[in-house]
């Protein structure tokens, strides 16, 4: 047993890949049932937070293998990030 500030602790890594997807910002949660139906890690800031964040990760509790001491492995791969070229000004 654990509690949520436990399990902020915790790094998010994939099984997949093995790349560290972040560590566990918040949980969603069913308030009917009070079910945990996903782990949510919030997006990456982008440019020290000035231009906002990238898109949070939501994990469906199902995809989580296990929970350890000081790590989360899930099932999960970090979706593909957009590249945006810089475009140069021509004289």
């Amino acid at each position: 047993m654990f509690t949520l500030y436990e399990l902020c602790e915790r790094d998010v890594v994939s099984v997949k890949n093995g790349a560290n997807l972040g560590r566990v910002d918040d949980l969603r949660v069913d308030e009917t049932t009070a079910r945990v139906h996903s782990l949510v890690i919030y997006g990456r800031l982008k440019w020290f937070g000035l231009l906002g964040r990238e898109e949070d990760l939501s994990i469906p509790w199902e995809e989580i293998v296990t929970i350890g001491s000081d790590v989360v492995l899930v099932n999960t791969e970090l979706p593909p990030r957009e590249r945006k070229l810089k475009k140069f000004l021509k004289f």
